[in-house]
């Protein structure tokens, strides 16, 4: 799966083709090894071995393991996308598209038990130093739910439900990765707070004044 996010630290010029294609070699190495082994298996001399680059290399690009591992998460993630753009979700309704995608992208993660269990402890792991890295997670999940919604511009209101659907769905994970939740369970728990979206109405334009306008206003006369 492939790479977006830039590496760790202070915003830095965008990555030269060289460079990118390095750093999709280090995240391919680790979802290899963590794969192959799990967290505890990713160790920072054996990506930069792996992956064909000096030691000092990857400190650059990724300051830590737990930098690492998320922004491998990242990287998953965008590759799910990508393919779920291809494939889109069939439901009739915004609810079911959603629960259909997570429920796919729940199963491409259980394809690699180790490697979903890797991931999902260094996020859970991560403190505020890896901030960055789980921003880009938080948005990429967020991205993909809206595009299963087949939303644009979602009011607050939604934005609130599709936080509330990545929390249960990354509950879902760590409760199914810690065998106290069945694949029935995970599905029964996401298609329930999908449920959500259908009884979220979009905010209501004030008169004279549609969608992104309207919002616009709304949020430059809040305190």
């Amino acid at each position: 799966m492939t790479a977006a996010a830039k590496p760790s630290g202070s915003p830095s010029p965008p990555l030269t083709e060289r460079q990118e294609a390095r750093r999709r070699r280090i995240l391919h190495s680790t979802a290899q090894l963590a794969g192959q082994g799990g967290f505890d298996a990713v160790q920072m001399r054996e990506v930069a071995e792996s992956s064909g680059v000096a030691l000092g290399t990857l400190y650059r690009y990724f300051p830590s393991k737990i930098h690492l591992l998320v922004a491998t998460m990242q990287d998953q993630l965008q590759h799910l996308h990508t393919t779920l753009r291809k494939r889109p979700p069939g439901g009739e309704s915004a609810a079911e598209r959603v629960a259909e995608t997570l429920m796919r992208a729940f199963r491409a993660l259980q394809r690699e038990p180790h490697l979903a269990d890797a991931m999902v402890r260094a996020l859970t792991f991560a403190d505020r130093g890896v901030s960055p890295e789980v921003e880009a997670v938080s948005r990429q999940t967020t991205a993909i739910i809206l595009d299963a919604m087949g939303l644009e511009d979602p009011a607050p209101e939604q934005l609130s439900v599709v936080r509330v659907i990545e929390h249960t769905w990354h509950s879902a994970l760590i409760t199914w990765l810690s065998g106290r939740a069945s694949i029935a369970q995970v599905k029964a728990d996401i298609e329930t707070v999908c449920r959500l979206i259908d009884r979220t109405p979009p905010e209501p334009p004030e008169p004279g004044r549609t969608g992104r306008t309207a919002r616009a206003g709304a949020r430059s006369a809040s305190p």
